[in-house]
């Protein structure tokens, strides 16, 4: 095989390759022997048919096969003997005119890894924000928890509705020139006053009523309602109150624990500390590895392939699309991710190169993701499949490397970190949670510019960071490749039941609200995913694989 290289342009790769025509003739015949003993044709003894008729019925599809795998094998020894580390699989092209019996000319192109710098992982300096479980925040979570599995008892007759109390009501909505209009008719709608799930002014004007009252009220829709027609106009409710009802007392005790299926209260409130120390656990980390993260990539510059850069950006970009469509204006907010397209590529540029540098850490001090680990991994991946998929699932991890790679990626991410961590001159300091909280969203997490996996979801740095995210959220961005929490053990109080909806009002824009059958409150749009989902979910790139050549194009004759 002759080797010519035609292209050395930074990280990319050029070469032709031309693969002499004996070389594949002599696979043929070599096929053609192992072949012809097993083929069997009437008025011939077994393995005794002619060769030369062999080769006539068999001929194109023995030549193909010598075609592609003299094309493997050329790749192959292209990569080794240039010691080129493909980026992503190369591209290969047969030469137009190829005829059986000539020569075989081959355009390979690629980007390669770069020689990435012997990492500086000395002198890291990190601080780990601790916050105590303490009995105040246990004793806040269980109140909670009574509270959401509190009852409602009907309210005396005669009695005015208060904030905090349960009314039900059928209700008819009109404009201010007395039309109903469409969607604003409901009943047997339930509205926990003070729950604010409902348009400015709805549940206020509520409050008072009593059972078999009918009443009245007027509210302005907000100003970006998504029911466009109905976008800051002023609106009646006619009002028809089927109940009132007052809410009996919340009360933490043994009861609350057997009414969520365990034994005792003392075993509920070790499950909520067990739960809160982890929730606290993973806030910690994601701020210790965020910061991380932040050191290793001001103190690394090196060039990154533009095709991973690339793909990173579509794979950030179409997580971007699929939030915006989620948006009250997804219009909008497409028109505002066109402003910020140029700084989500240079967090996908950042996502690589550090994924490139925590990948040469790794394998630099022997960082490995054992079989046993990968066993775990691909049983849990596979839960998520029924029946028989689940081993087609696990058959296909096991005969695909690459799906392999990914899958393994985020727990060899985390080790690599768990091991910078104990690199690194630690401190610590105790804080509170909002301080944590508040540190994790500031922009100086995303200072230095910024991975989906994730090596550091920074969003852009112009882009304020959403507001105090919830405990789940919360949770959600601190180690979930490597967390194996015992689902078990989790303590989630049964939902209220949710009154039967009859109709929907105006268009509700919460879908998750169980009483949205009246105008619902316009839902705080979602934080922007690619760049600020998960800052311990990051997959650092799998030592490369040897890239396999395309198939060839089927040859004639």
């Amino acid at each position: 095989m002759q080797t010519v290289e035609t292209l050395n342009e930074g990280l990319k790769r050029a070469y032709t390759l031309t693969i002499a025509a004996k070389d594949i003739e002599a696979r043929v015949d070599a096929e053609l022997a192992r072949v012809a003993p097993q083929v069997r044709m009437p008025g011939f003894r077994p393995g005794k048919v002619p060769a030369n008729i062999v080769r006539k019925m068999h001929g194109p599809a023995l030549l193909q096969d010598a075609l592609n795998t003299s094309i493997q094998e050329g790749i192959q020894t292209l990569l080794a003997e240039k010691q080129l580390r493909p980026a992503i699989q190369p591209s290969v092209q047969l030469a137009d005119g190829y005829e059986p019996g000539k020569d075989a000319e081959l355009t390979v192109e690629l980007e390669v890894l770069p020689q990435v710098p012997a990492p500086a992982i000395e002198g890291l300096k990190l601080e780990k924000l601790t916050v105590p479980a303490d009995d105040a925040v246990i004793d806040e979570q269980l109140q909670k928890f009574a509270d959401q599995t509190k009852k409602w008892e009907d309210a005396e007759e005669g009695y005015a509705a208060k904030m905090g109390d349960l009314v039900t009501v059928d209700f008819v909505g009109k404009t201010m020139d007395g039309v109903a209009f469409e969607g604003g008719t409901g009943t047997d709608m339930a509205i926990e006053l003070g729950s604010g799930r409902l348009i400015p002014g709805f549940e206020d004007a509520t409050v008072g009523v009593k059972a078999g009252e009918e009443r009245q009220i007027k509210v302005t829709f907000p100003e970006d309602y998504q029911a466009k027609e109905l976008a800051g106009q002023d609106a009646t409710f006619d009002l028809t109150v089927k109940s009132v009802k007052v809410a009996g007392e919340a009360t933490v005790d043994e009861d609350l624990a057997k009414n969520l299926g365990l034994e005792s209260l003392e075993q509920l409130r070790g499950l909520v500390r067990g739960q809160i120390e982890s929730e606290l656990g993973n806030l910690t980390r994601t701020h210790m590895k965020r910061k991380l993260l932040d050191q290793l990539a001001a103190g690394h510059d090196f060039e990154v392939p533009p095709s991973m850069v690339e793909a990173e950006f579509q794979q950030i970009w179409a997580q971007l699309e699929h939030e915006a469509t989620h948006e009250p204006d997804p219009k909008a907010a497409m028109e505002e991710m066109e402003k910020e397209r140029d700084d989500y590529r240079k967090i996908a540029e950042r996502r690589v190169r550090l994924g490139l540098l925590l990948s040469e850490i790794g394998q630099a001090n022997g960082v490995e993701v054992t079989q046993q680990e990968m066993n775990r991994l691909i049983a849990q991946a596979a839960q998520q499949y029924r029946g028989e998929d689940q081993q087609r699932f696990i058959q296909y991890i096991q005969q695909e490397p690459m799906a392999a790679a990914q899958l393994r990626a985020p727990l060899y991410e985390d080790k690599v970190v768990d091991f910078l961590f104990d690199k690194a001159e630690v401190t610590e300091r105790e804080t509170t949670r909002e301080e944590l909280e508040a540190a994790i969203e500031s922009e100086d997490g995303f200072a230095t510019g910024t991975h989906h996996h994730d090596h550091d979801n920074h969003k852009p740095k112009q882009k304020k960071a959403a507001a105090k995210k919830k405990a789940d959220e919360a949770a959600a961005e601190g180690d979930e490749a490597a967390a194996e929490g015992d689902e078990g053990d989790e303590v989630k109080p049964a939902k209220k039941a949710a009154p039967k909806k009859k109709a929907a009002a105006a268009p509700a824009e919460d879908e998750a609200t169980d009483e949205a059958a009246a105008p619902a409150k316009k839902a705080a749009p979602k934080k922007k995913a690619a760049a600020a989902d998960a800052e311990s979910e990051a997959e650092a790139p799998a030592k490369p694989k040897k890239a396999a050549a395309k198939k060839a194009p089927k040859t004639e004759g």
